[in-house]
């Protein structure tokens, strides 16, 4: 560890940055995520009042390890870096106390440390990319070789409270920010900060721009409970929700919804179908946000119709199967233009130009090719709500996004059309594509209450998965084993 030449300013994570003490929470989230998750995330709930238990003795040391072990025993080290780096931070942030990160992050005079009992590799992207810390001090896990997380933690002589003192060179450190059940041992301290606390005016909060996580709530004891409880249940209603929507015609499904528990709110009057013709031109492109694999066919479902849709990444097998007709992309911009306006010529269309999903409350920015190929556009703003579970990932298996999104108690989809753009809002009254794009982000955001961003796929894909999103076909054929493609093909069918 790199040893400090001036007095740093140093605080708590748990129960000082983070309002709460307990660190469960976030070794529940780490082993939902991690491989075999399910079962690892029973464990450790089963394995809580005994934690909590061993907490009340004051052999909190002990719970820890217990808790490292349970969440992280056989996990690759690349994986548990990969839900630091892309579920934690919205879960960590969630809990930060604003007034106390305003204090400590206004310290200009030396390194702001973090001190944390959770291990380092957990915490130490998000305290140092959006809270500003120089250095984080907590436990180190042992790896194997092979990358393997052990489940065990190094026995470092002097622990957490000898590397403050290294770091400080033998100078008292100002540890004791926060409340006093979080505050450090007086010996080690120079100063104490005890709130209230004046809000630092240049203080901000670093936001979290994308989330990959599974969950939707914060799995304390009781949420993990409910979720756990619910899990049977939810496995039940996804297989009826399913059948359902195999056996029954798409313009029927709308009002076999709500007996099993789903909810489609639509807002807006739908255009009528369009039937080109050399007098009247293509037919209707639905320019749609993309929340989740299922708004082409959620969108379809609306309509009464199939309507096609353009895709990206999926199986051949997949599309086989798909309940809609797909348009497969190749990212080529001459072909996909090519093929896009063919299947203008044939009837209606849907296309989500942001390419890829976003859960976040905010637009990916538009693909300007959509604008080039038609001047019959019609947006339409689509949105979910669910309870218990996301239907979107970036790491996972993509072909579980739908059934997911089936298990949540009560999933809401909400459908908003706008009106079809005028002719001056478009190419054919000279706009550049480019803003004709924008402009379409900017109308969809405002329906949603969203906000516009220039964030794109590979942005997204960056942060969360450590790539730019982009899938090699060729690899995919190759090296996917069959029960994962067949996988994928049904939940695509599942939409």
């Amino acid at each position: 560890m790199e040893v400090g030449t001036s007095a740093s300013e140093a605080t708590l994570l748990e129960g000082c940055l983070l309002r709460d003490p307990d660190s469960f929470p976030y070794f529940m989230l780490l082993a939902f995520e991690s491989s075999v998750g399910l079962l690892r995330f029973a464990a450790m709930l089963c394995l809580w009042p005994i934690l909590w238990l061993l907490r009340v003795l004051g052999m909190g040391e002990v719970a820890l390890r217990v808790m490292v072990f349970v969440a992280m025993a056989g996990v690759r080290e690349a994986d548990i870096k990969a839900v630091a780096r892309a579920v934690l931070p919205k879960f960590f942030m969630d809990d930060v106390d604003m007034e106390v990160w305003g204090v400590y992050s206004g310290y200009d005079k030396g390194k702001r440390v973090v001190v944390t009992g959770m291990p380092r590799l957990m915490v130490e992207q998000f305290v140092k990319e959006h809270l500003y810390a120089d250095v984080v001090v907590g436990r180190e896990l042992q790896v194997s070789q092979s990358g393997i997380a052990t489940g065990l933690l190094k026995l470092e002589g002097g622990g957490v409270e000898e590397k403050v003192r290294k770091l400080a060179c033998g100078e008292l450190v100002g540890a004791g920010m926060g409340r006093p059940a979080a505050m450090a041992a007086d010996d080690r301290c120079e100063k104490q900060h005890l709130p209230p606390f004046k809000p630092a005016t240049a203080a901000t909060r670093s936001r979290i721009d994308f989330h990959a996580g599974r969950l939707v709530r914060r799995p304390n004891p009781s949420t993990a409970l409910l979720i756990l409880l619910w899990m049977p249940f939810g496995i039940i209603a996804a297989f009826i929700r399913i059948t359902v929507g195999l056996i029954v015609p798409m313009s029927f499904i709308p009002y076999m919804i709500r007996p099993f528990g789903g909810k489609v709110i639509v807002r807006g009057r739908p255009p009528p179908p369009s039937y080109p013709s050399a007098s009247r031109g293509s037919g209707v492109l639905f320019v749609c946000t993309h929340r989740t694999l299922m708004d082409p066919v959620v969108l379809s479902m609306v309509l009464g119709r199939q309507v096609p849709a353009v895709t990206y990444s999926i199986s051949r097998l997949s599309e086989i199967l798909s309940p809609i007709p797909t348009v497969r992309l190749s990212r080529d911009r001459r072909i996909d233009s090519a093929m896009i306006s063919a299947e203008l010529e044939k009837g209606d269309l849907v296309v989500c130009p942001e390419g890829t999903t976003c859960r976040e409350p905010f637009l990916l920015r538009f693909s300007a090719l959509f604008a080039e190929l038609t001047d019959r556009i019609v947006p339409v703003a689509m949105n979910y709500r669910v309870g218990f579970f996301h239907a979107t990932t970036a790491r996972g298996w993509k072909a579980m996004d739908p059934i997911f999104f089936l298990m949540n108690p009560r999933p809401v989809y909400e459908v908003t059309f706008l009106n079809q753009l005028p002719a001056e809002a478009t190419c054919s009254a000279g706009k550049s594509p480019h803003d004709v794009a924008n402009y379409v982000q900017r109308i969809l955001a405002a329906t949603l209450g969203f906000e516009c961003t220039n964030f794109t796929r590979k942005d997204k894909y960056r942060m969360l998965a450590g790539n730019d999103g982009t899938v090699s076909t060729t690899i995919i054929t190759a090296a996917t084993p069959l029960v994962e493609r067949v996988g994928d093909a049904l939940g695509f069918l599942l939409h």
